[in-house]
């Protein structure tokens, strides 16, 4: 696994696909090589950035549900 420098980024989605896809149309050949040279540096991006979850760890933390909902 690699490590992060802990750095930010703010960013949109929408501009971090039109990044991506403007640098893949730069080096492919073609627009289905593009798309998918896009999409595979989002997929890796988004998979090395997502923090895992502790889902019992998460439930834990929950605000006590109202007794109005049913």
């Amino acid at each position: 696994m690699n490590k992060t420098d802990g750095r930010k980024i703010e960013t949109t989605l929408g501009d971090l696909i039109a990044a991506a896809s403007e640098v893949a149309f730069e080096y492919s050949s073609n627009d289905m090589e593009a798309y998918k040279m896009a999409q595979a540096a989002l997929i890796e991006i988004l998979r090395k950035t997502s923090h895992s979850l502790d889902l019992d760890k998460e439930f834990e933390n929950l605000e006590p549900t109202s007794q109005l909902i049913h």
